[in-house]
């Protein structure tokens, strides 16, 4: 199995199922074979690839939501669907999910470890990108647990930053039972950079956690959108556009921090 990323904030509207959707495209036309995992039960990033009535009309047994029942019986056949876009494969989710969402995880007498189990099986794959529902509930746990790396979505602005504090605490407390659970670090995303509040917003997120803020910067983009509506990644819709370009340089860095982070665990590992 290669990279596994989960896209968590406790936030909607951050942009972590855009981010997972776009960087998918990008990752597949560099020759990755990705597979993105729809960990939310309102399955936007479902519908991004396959449009809403089709995710709306998925029978349980073959989304993420199988993993939690114990009346279906989960494999990676079963759940994993080929998307539109060559090299992205998806495993879903729909609202037949929610129930399974529940608050206090780590105390839950549910699979903690559902995901884990089920990436176990799969070594097909390059890089998995998880997108997390806008709670830190079971899915954003099983998430954590099952991932190497962790990347936050955040928007300029005093909703996007509201509870980051309990995020950092989250993943701690995944580490207790993740040791390998990385933060590669925080995204600005949705910026407008002709707004004051957002150039504020981001010094004070630079300011306050430095090196654990990507340097690259989504903005708010009509491309973004406009590819989404088409069901296309933008660097595949748009290749020449901002947005395409910024997705570009974003996923690049998301491989040379990962790269950072694999060579400075082989050096511990070496004394």
């Amino acid at each position: 199995m290669g990279a596994v990323i989960c896209f968590i904030n406790q936030k909607g509207g951050c942009g972590k199922s855009s981010s997972c959707f776009h960087l998918a495209g990008y990752f597949s036309q560099v020759g990755m074979e990705v597979l993105v995992i729809d960990a939310d039960p309102q399955g936007s990033l479902s519908q991004g690839f396959l449009g809403s009535e089709a995710v709306e009309s998925l029978p349980a047994e073959t989304t993420l939501a199988a993993l939690f029942s114990e009346t279906f019986v989960a494999s990676p056949r079963s759940l994993i669907m080929r998307s539109p876009i060559p090299g992205v494969s998806i495993v879903g989710a729909n609202q037949t999910l929610a129930r399974h969402n529940v608050p206090a995880p780590e105390h839950a007498k549910m699979n903690q470890f559902a995901l884990t189990e089920f990436l176990a099986e799969v070594n097909t794959f390059d890089v998995v990108l998880i997108d997390c529902p806008p709670n830190l509930y079971l899915c954003s746990w099983n998430a954590m647990l099952a991932a190497n790396f962790v990347v936050i979505p955040v928007p300029p602005e005093d909703f996007g930053t509201q509870g980051l504090r309990a995020v950092h605490q989250a993943i701690d407390n995944a580490r207790l039972l993740n040791p390998e659970l990385t933060l590669l670090g925080h995204v600005v995303t949705r910026r407008d950079n002709r707004l004051l509040v957002h150039r504020t917003y981001e010094h004070k997120l630079r300011q306050l956690y430095t090196s654990q803020v990507f340097a690259t910067v989504v903005p708010e983009a009509s491309a973004f959108k406009v590819a989404l509506a088409c069901r296309t990644p933008v660097t595949i819709h748009s290749p020449g556009s901002k947005a395409a370009k910024l997705t570009r340089t974003l996923g690049c860095e998301i491989v040379r921090r990962m790269e950072d982070v694999n060579l400075e665990t082989r050096k511990l590992s070496h004394g």
